[in-house]
């Protein structure tokens, strides 16, 4: 029979799944895919390659749950603002300046993953872009969306192109991501989505006159 001693040896050393998937999240938030090496999220999660693999797959896989996890956690602090705001104006002012205060956040890694994790470290491999663009074009949607509810509403003009609008302001938000990542100053990301949201009557009207 064993002794005690022999069977805790034994035993796979036990570890916070939940937590190690947010010290990945974290890495890849930092590096991007590409620049997180196997030992970065190996040290980080404080497991060995064996167990990583055993317990989250491939790195494309753990990077797909970090991915995941950043959405249910980080998402709805910037995208909850598109259902709870009166306007779509006011939802997209609402969405620049939570993103400036997400991007700018000291206890984070600072930009978007989503944004970043694709473009820093190296060439990140042809199914990570592909899914990270999958993502993004899902904001895109949520956010043209909006818009068109304003449109049916009668809020905004009849033949708005909504599309157009949301492109341009949903470019200024992953903008802003890669402005944080440069520079973490909360002031300077958050004077950019206010001097866009200045440029909102100017683009309304002229998306309608372009149809």
């Amino acid at each position: 029979m064993a002794d005690a001693t022999t069977t805790r040896r034994g035993r796979p050393r036990a570890f916070d799944r939940d937590s190690a998937l947010r010290r990945a999240m974290e890495v890849f938030w930092t590096k991007g895919f590409a620049g997180a090496s196997l030992s970065d999220l190996t040290t980080a999660m404080g497991i060995n390659a064996p167990s990583l693999y055993a317990a989250f797959g491939t790195k494309e896989e753990l990077f797909e749950a970090a991915v995941d996890l950043y959405a249910a956690t980080e998402g709805p602090i910037l995208w909850g603002h598109l259902a709870q705001a009166p306007t779509a104006k006011e939802a997209v002012r609402r969405l620049l300046d939570a993103s400036a205060i997400a991007y700018t956040d000291p206890k984070n890694p600072p930009g978007c993953l989503v944004v970043l994790g694709a473009i820093i470290g190296g060439d990140p491999g042809d199914s990570v872009v592909a899914s990270l663009a999958a993502r993004r074009a899902e904001g895109l949607d949520q956010l043209t969306e909006r818009i068109e509810q304003d449109v049916r509403a009668g809020l905004l003009p009849e033949g708005l192109d909504a599309r157009a609008v949301a492109s341009f302001y949903f470019t200024v938000q992953q903008g802003m991501s890669l402005q944080a990542r440069d520079n973490p100053n909360r002031a300077t990301v958050r004077a950019t989505g206010d001097a866009a949201m200045l440029a909102w009557d100017g683009l309304v009207a002229a998306s309608v006159t372009r149809r």
